[in-house]
């Protein structure tokens, strides 16, 4: 089974549902030492199927398949149960896009159901790939679904924001955990979307609240951007760092010309706009670049999660198209004006001298 103990660095690429994670950055980080990882949480099985197939052919390509997927972290959504709202909230919803007078080709249909894919199919090709790490995010899987990846050697993780979401985790025999600090871009994992308390803790009181009360790894996610980041949370006590918005930067990921302009490719200007929290896009807590979308946005009316993500999908499609960053849901990390462009062999390269200069300076 999978143990953090074997990368060379300790290091997570995180991951990024919509297209993002690609088969390309998944090799490259594995070539250069790190866990790599899939967003499988919108994909279709034979997606899947693909993208796990072309990682494999690349590593081989690389000479670097020795342990065939043992370093692939497949990840996916833990929905909860939903139902369309009443029609007038979801005519309102509709109008309220329609508000943004767009010169836009695109339709706006409300949602059918079912409003999310069935998670025991999604991981029929999980099953027959066998990568090494199986993660969630927004809850527990079944207790089946645990069995089943252990039973096949795979080792299953699953975010936590709170230290009560993390004794949850351990109760149901995950193998770590991952600490969600409030600088982490995208989604907030919370267990209960409608939650009306989050305890909102930076990754590093995070850790620092797990750590007393969990035996299980922790994986620190939120705001880490350099190798000294990494080497902080480890003396705090996680076995590794997740980096998501480190890595859309680059060469190999599959980002929009829009989100890596964001990060400073051809504007540096645009690193001057903060990030916030919104529900606008997707129904749900996801942090992201503030837009045009994001403040228009801002008093109206959306739909629950994940039938706002539906509704809004060919909106933020045609944005991509059109290269309007504006109305694209531009996910990033509170610390992402530190984002460095690059190939991931030069990213992990300059991770791991940073981190053995934060090893050497403990010890003058």
């Amino acid at each position: 089974m999978f143990k953090f103990s074997d990368l060379q660095l300790p290091v997570v690429q995180a991951p990024m549902a919509g297209g993002i994670n690609t088969p390309e950055l998944a090799a490259a980080v594995v070539q250069a030492g790190g866990l790599a990882s899939f967003g499988f949480a919108y994909s279709s099985p034979e997606k899947i199927d693909a993208d796990l197939t072309q990682t494999r052919n690349l590593l081989e390509q690389s000479g670097a398949a020795g342990d065939g997927l043992s370093r692939i972290n497949a990840n996916f959504f833990v929905f909860e149960p939903v139902q369309l709202p009443a029609k007038e909230i979801v005519d309102v919803a509709i109008r309220d896009l329609k508000s943004l007078n767009l010169d836009a080709d695109f339709n706006l249909t409300i949602p059918q159901a079912p409003y999310f894919p069935d998670l025991e199919v999604l991981l029929e090709p999980i099953w027959r790939h066998r990568p090494g790490v199986l993660t969630f995010h927004f809850g527990l899987p079944l207790v089946s679904v645990m069995k089943k990846a252990h039973d096949l050697g795979i080792c299953v993780g699953v975010t936590a924001t709170s230290v009560r979401e993390a004794l949850l985790i351990q109760d149901a025999g995950a193998d770590f955990v991952v600490a969600q600090g409030i600088e982490a871009g995208g989604h907030r994992g919370t267990f209960d979307a409608q939650a009306l308390h989050d305890d909102m803790l930076g990754i590093d009181d995070l850790v620092k609240a797990l750590k007393p009360v969990i035996s299980l790894p922790i994986v620190a996610a939120g705001g880490l951007m350099t190798g000294g980041d990494i080497r902080r949370v480890i003396q705090r006590g996680a076995v590794a760092a997740q980096m998501g918005t480190a890595f859309i930067g680059t060469t190999e990921s599959g980002a929009s010309p829009a989100h890596r302009q964001a990060l400073g490719t051809s504007m540096a200007q645009v690193k001057t706009a903060p990030t916030v929290f919104t529900r606008a896009f997707s129904g749900r807590l996801a942090r992201g670049l503030e837009n045009e979308f994001i403040k228009k946005m801002a008093d109206k009316t959306y739909l629950p999660f994940p039938i706002q993500n539906t509704l809004t999908g060919p909106l933020r499609q045609w944005a991509v198209k059109a290269n309007q960053g504006d109305y694209q849901s531009l996910w990033l990390g509170s610390e992402y004006q530190r984002a460095r462009i690059g190939s991931v062999a030069d990213m992990m390269k300059l991770l791991t001298e940073e981190y053995q200069t934060a090893l050497r300076s403990e010890d003058i």
